[in-house]
């Protein structure tokens, strides 16, 4: 896992530019009312938007623009460009797509946009949109040592960015109150209560953990794809307990610290927006999942696979009136076999992110995702990604986030047009039997098609 930056980077793009406040479109089944979310929002957070002016129920290219013949003409080459190029048969046949204006909102190409298929990776941009939204970008996790009856007990806060160094560092001050106190001797435990099982989601191949996302605790030290991330960290502390003179007694074992413990030590994670900015730069599901049962805690929910998710649809249709039409969540980092998302979905998502209104609350999200050919990301060389003859005019020109599953691969993103407006789109294919690096080339291609650059 990429080690977390200590802040994020200045806005490198700022789609659509300092636009006014769009109107919302009434949807082809009239206006829905803003609801009150009813989970616990920060007073910073987004503020109540009305339906996205994105109809969910294009499946076309020409009933997603109605009036083909009135786009401009790079619009035009665009979506001529692209009814082929979807037809490629490295995609297979299942493929869901979308290509929206930033600025205006306009549908400008659609194919089976509706379709709700398996997202992979591309459900994190849901995740990241609640969690934001609920606990704010500011936000930091906590983990806390404690000591109480001979045992110093190591408790989770669902910090995925733990490092040993941190650990380290509580030890010394916890090594430090010990021999203050005349004790050379003590029990170790591991408090990772804040996550309840069960620590596997719905969807989750047997192949997937430990190394690909582990089973979801509220402690974990280094990123370690382990099956009992709790008690890893409990021995990564132990030993360093041990480095610095105390004889730690036994095994590491799990125990709930109580009221009567005394505070010894505590670390604070960096801020989430910069947690969600590396997220989403490097596709880590481990984070991802840890987003998703904290905010669930910061609604008052329980801090479940069900509790997030049911908090996420919340968010994503109360408060910013984004379409859950086929919408499927069973965790938070899109592992699982069982989700599934219409490119429709994923679009207005990441529309949100062009808005003005949100910059605030959802801006590291358009700052973390992978930009074509930035190495360190999902869509650098070391990926393949914007490689071949069609594809390569667009490096450094697309920012979009990635998915790949076996039977599934997405792409949505960003890129700016033909005709220097910026475009919002998705592409998601599910069940080609082709080479998957031939399918991302294909995939790249779509964007590329976007960009204009691949004419």
């Amino acid at each position: 896992m990429s080690e977390i930056k200590t802040e994020v980077p200045e806005r490198s793009f700022v789609p659509g530019g300092r636009r006014r406040h769009r109107k919302p479109k009434e949807s082809g089944t009239g206006s829905r009312r803003a609801l009150v979310l009813a989970v616990t929002v920060p007073v910073a957070s987004a503020a109540l938007a009305g339906p996205s002016a994105f109809a969910a129920d294009n499946n076309t290219a020409a009933t997603a623009t109605d009036q083909p013949d009135s786009l401009d003409a790079s619009d035009q080459q665009m979506a001529a460009n692209l009814d082929t190029r979807v037809l490629d048969k490295r995609l297979g046949s299942d493929v869901s797509g979308v290509v929206i204006d930033a600025e205006s909102n306009r549908t400008l190409w659609g194919h089976n946009a509706s379709t709700a298929l398996m997202p992979a990776s591309n459900l994190k941009l849901a995740t990241s949109t609640a969690a934001l939204t609920v606990l704010g970008a500011d936000h930091r996790f906590t983990t806390k040592v404690v000591y109480g009856n001979g045992t110093l007990k190591l408790v989770g806060g669902g910090d995925r960015t733990l490092t040993s160094d941190d650990l380290a560092e509580m030890a010394k001050t916890a090594v430090a109150g010990l021999k203050s106190a005349g004790l050379t001797t003590v029990k170790v435990a591991v408090d990772d209560s804040l996550f309840p099982e069960p620590t596997l989601a719905n969807g989750w191949n047997t192949g997937y953990y430990p190394s690909d996302v582990a089973p979801v605790r509220a402690l974990v030290v280094d990123g370690h794809g382990v099956m009992d991330t709790s008690v890893d960290a409990g021995q990564v502390f132990a030993k360093q307990l041990a480095a610095d003179g105390i004889t730690v007694d036994g095994d590491i074992t799990h125990a709930t610290a109580s009221r009567s413990d005394v505070p010894v030590a505590q670390h604070k994670s960096g801020k989430l927006s910069e947690i969600v900015h590396t997220m989403l730069k490097t596709s880590d599901s481990n984070i991802a999942e840890t987003l998703l049962r904290t905010t669930a805690l910061g609604a008052d929910r329980p801090a479940t696979f069900e509790g997030g998710t049911e908090v996420v649809r919340e968010v994503l249709s109360r408060q910013y009136g984004v379409s859950l039409d086929g919408f499927e969540m069973y965790d938070g980092s899109g592992m699982s076999r069982a989700d599934r998302m219409p490119a429709a979905t994923l679009a207005q998502i990441l529309d949100l992110l062009t808005d003005p209104r949100y910059e605030d609350t959802l801006g590291s999200m358009l700052d973390g995702l992978p930009v074509s050919g930035e190495a360190g990301g999902t869509l650098g060389p070391e990926w393949g990604r914007f490689d071949d003859a069609n594809s390569k005019c667009a490096v450094g020109k697309v920012h979009a986030k990635t998915g790949t599953l076996t039977g599934a691969i997405a792409l949505s993103g960003l890129t700016q047009g033909k005709d220097g407006k910026w475009k919002v789109f998705s592409f998601i294919e599910n069940g080609s039997t082709a080479n998957t690096n031939d399918i991302r080339d294909a995939i790249d291609g779509l964007a590329a098609t976007v960009n204009g650059c691949w004419a």
